[in-house]
């Protein structure tokens, strides 16, 4: 009995002392972010840039990205995409750049990522997201 609760023991601190490692050094919140991310509608905020996983085919949400720009007054003033990713560019007011960029992350999820002006605008990035998952 007594080697069982002390190799109980030893495993309950191995696992605290790796779970305060991870926590030091971030992995932590990059395994739980990264766990979350897998997730349809986990939204993220990210150096100025917006970062979502749409519950929605690549096309789709494509199309509805660019409906949505266009409902928001942003015209696209280019488009790139091949049949995995893509990025869209329009203008703001201000003449603001904004950036949408699409990632197909499986059938039925797409990740998207986007950026209004040189630094960011959450606000005006939520905005967007907003009107991409109305258009969906």
């Amino acid at each position: 009995m007594r080697t069982v609760r002390e190799a109980n023991r030893w495993a309950a601190v191995t696992g605290a002392l790796l779970l305060v490692a991870l926590a030091s050094s971030g992995c932590v919140a990059l395994l739980v972010g990264g766990a979350a991310a897998a997730g349809a509608g986990t939204v993220a905020y990210v150096r100025g840039e917006l970062q979502s996983t749409l519950d929605a085919p690549f096309d789709r949400a494509w199309t509805a990205t660019v409906r949505a720009l266009g409902d928001l007054g942003m015209p696209v003033t280019a488009q790139e995409k091949d049949g995995l990713s893509g990025r869209i560019t329009a203008r703001a007011a201000g003449d603001r750049k904004v950036t949408v960029q699409l990632r197909k992350v499986s059938g039925t999820a797409t990740e998207v990522r986007i950026r209004v002006g040189t630094w960011g605008d959450e606000g005006a990035s939520r905005q967007i997201l907003e009107q991409i998952q109305h258009r969906l």
